[in-house]
């Protein structure tokens, strides 16, 4: 397993597995303390996994967490996504700064987002499975979310929306969303 820098978000990494494929499929490892401590992270402040399954053409996003923010690593372990990072710390470097990437079961590259950046992925695939590896226990009073369609992001969306939360639908601007998570 090989750790990437994300040029387009300071602090962001690509974790990419070494497969080891044979005529039964393949073998790799998606987590290694090892490699994420050779990078500055800390492998045991991860506290919770998550998992979403979506349908193609369903988004989920833009979301982020208010307070201290969340750092999460993100895999499609089944199908395939177009996923999408927004930094929003306003003391990085790469402040505003977007990053896209294609997810999928057949590379299982895990993508780390630092706290205090945004994010939201769109389903290529008939069906995908996202697992999530959290940073901090989920508090819904420190959710924040962003219109996915914000003029100011122009976020390239591959595929015409098919499903969304309410919660997704009814976010509010880029603008009104970083005024929330100051509050």
């Amino acid at each position: 397993m090989k750790a990437t820098k994300v040029p387009e978000i300071t602090g962001a990494y690509l974790f990419e597995p070494t497969p080891y494929a044979d005529e039964r499929g393949f073998f790799c490892r998606t987590f290694d303390a090892d490699v994420v401590r050779s990078v500055g992270l800390d492998p045991d402040a991860f506290v919770q996994d998550s998992l979403s399954r979506s349908a193609r053409g369903v988004l989920r996003g833009l979301h982020l967490r208010s307070g201290a923010g969340e750092a999460k690593l993100v895999r499609c372990s089944y199908g395939r996504i177009f996923d999408v990072v927004v930094d929003l710390r306003t003391d990085s470097p790469t402040y505003r700064s977007r990053a896209f990437f294609e997810l999928s079961d057949e590379t299982q590259v895990t993508l780390y987002i630092p706290a205090g950046c945004a994010h939201g992925f769109q389903t290529l695939a008939e069906t995908a499975d996202v697992s999530y590896r959290i940073d901090r226990p989920h508090d819904p009073a420190e959710d924040v979310t962003i219109a996915f369609d914000d003029p100011e992001l122009a976020i390239p969306w591959p595929l015409p929306v098919t499903s969304m939360s309410q919660r997704d639908r009814e976010a509010p601007s880029l603008a009104e969303a970083l005024q929330q998570k100051e509050s």
